[in-house]
């Protein structure tokens, strides 16, 4: 008896319909049915690959059942995901469940048997085997990463904003992260007009501080749909610092700051002041911000001051301050995407225009001239293969190094800085047959509502295209855009 309970098992069957076909999946296999969730589509993935789904914080890839078996069809009213489990959850798409048992027939006995499924097998043509990946690529090994470092010493790394009109800046060290204006700010009772109030970001609040007020600048309206929180570091903690919107993200050579100049400067007005930076040939004049020195009003700093030791402590537990990865956060196709901080070099307006290259690839828009260097601009778009184009004023270009390289890739729009904790990150399985792997980790912010597909920046270009960008650039290095 006890013998033939794992037999029984064995031999029971899930009965689904995929169009007007019936197929046996093995119960064994199976985790769970359930309806559709959203999902978010993967780029450059197999057709047979609908998008990425949250299953109960676990990121599970679904598969059109369709798709795989060769057929054509679309998504009725009663289709269903089953689940199941290769190492991680995979979801098939199926027009229907009919009936779970211990035989493949069909139960009225008008039909021949359900053809049996080699799930395996199946999965492979498209995939070559879908299994959690434990370890992710790395962008750069460690050592790369400290000559890199070296060799960049004469550069700082700034998060470009408008505030009022005009252009500041503060130092990225000293910026957590870029978010959206939330719907909802606490006012704070007998607090200075600068004060707006308090947010909730992420289980702590967050002082929220007007840029506008702190600044001496003209009021304005703080929000719309283009305005953001700097939430930067002050002492221990952070304090938001409303904007009215993003601009760059430039690593500038320390030779292009200026000091604030000694006529400007009244008492100790230079302090919030740390210099200021020559842009477009010294047409265009950012103002970098010192946080150390932005709140010189002590009442101000004594009302933020609850907030900011509170946050500490809750970094502090929640291992916040050491445990996570900065991103830039960027829409394309009507999806979010990331990349790691220390991959962009610099996110820049599109210029009016781009110097056209012959014979180059279609998703290669031409070539720009960032500072005497010539960098190859990517639609990635095009390269994704989405359809439409994004809104022309809203585009930037984030400039990627790729090994010895740089890169610049057309997005639709780039909203945040953020900063994701470990425990939010997931590993991919490897959806494509031929190992690319374009998708490194997914953001699985549950608490938000959020995944965000984290790009691998070796990834974006294969080594063909890799190659023929480096053969462009080491022909124009010689010959630099005038």
């Amino acid at each position: 008896m006890t013998g033939a309970a794992p037999s029984a098992v064995e031999q029971s069957f899930l009965t689904v319909h995929v169009g007007d076909e019936r197929f046996a999946l093995p119960a064994s296999d199976v985790a769970e049915v359930i309806r559709p969730p959203a999902m978010i589509r993967v780029p450059l993935g197999p057709p047979s690959l609908l998008g990425v789904a949250n299953l109960r914080g676990a990121v599970m890839p679904v598969v059109s059942l369709h798709s795989l078996l060769g057929r054509e069809g679309s998504l009725s009213s009663h289709a269903r995901i089953v689940v199941v489990d290769r190492g991680a959850p995979v979801g098939l798409l199926v027009d229907r469940v009919a009936s779970l048992g211990a035989s493949t027939d069909d139960a009225d006995g008008g039909r021949a048997p359900a053809q049996r499924i080699d799930l395996d097998m199946l999965l492979a043509k498209d995939f070559g085997g879908l299994t959690r990946r434990v370890q992710h690529k790395q962008f750069l090994a460690p050592q790369a990463l400290r000559e890199e470092a070296a060799a960049d010493r004469d550069e700082i790394a700034l998060v470009c904003f408008a505030v009022a009109g005009q252009d500041f800046a503060l130092p990225l060290a000293s910026v957590h992260e870029v978010v959206a204006f939330p719907e909802e700010v606490a006012a704070v009772p007998q607090t200075d007009a600068v004060m707006l109030g308090v947010m909730t970001l992420r289980r702590r609040l967050l002082p929220l501080v007007s840029l506008h007020g702190l600044l001496g600048l003209p009021a304005g309206v703080h929000k719309n749909d283009r305005s953001r929180i700097v939430v930067a570091r002050i002492g221990l903690g952070v304090v938001g610092l409303a904007i009215d919107g993003m601009r760059e993200i430039l690593r500038i050579p320390s030779h292009m700051i200026d000091p604030v100049p000694t006529i400007l400067t009244r008492g100790d007005a230079e302090a919030q002041i740390q210099g200021i930076c020559r842009l477009e040939g010294g047409q265009r004049l950012v103002s970098i911000l010192s946080a150390e020195h932005l709140f010189r009003d002590q009442t101000l700093v004594e009302q933020i001051s609850p907030q900011t030791e509170e946050n500490h402590d809750m970094d502090a537990a929640d291992g916040l301050s050491t445990a996570g990865e900065q991103f830039i956060v960027f829409q394309l196709g009507g999806e979010e995407y990331g990349l790691p901080i220390t991959a962009v070099d610099e996110v820049v307006r599109v210029p009016d225009a781009l110097t056209r290259l012959p014979k180059a690839p279609a998703f290669i828009d031409g070539v720009m001239n960032l500072r005497g260097r010539v960098v190859p601009v990517i639609d990635q778009r095009r390269r994704f293969k989405f359809e439409g184009q994004g809104e022309k004023r809203r585009e930037r270009i984030i400039v990627v190094r790729i090994d010895h390289m740089h890169a610049g890739f057309v997005v639709d729009g780039v909203s945040e800085v953020l900063k994701i904790h470990q425990s939010q990150l997931r590993p991919t399985p490897d959806l494509a047959a031929d190992g690319s792997q374009v998708i490194d980790r997914i953001a699985n912010i549950e608490v938000e509502g959020r995944m965000i597909l984290l790009l691998n920046p070796r990834e974006l270009l294969d080594r063909a295209e890799k190659d023929l960008l480096a053969a462009m650039g080491d022909s124009d290095v010689e010959r630099p855009a005038s």
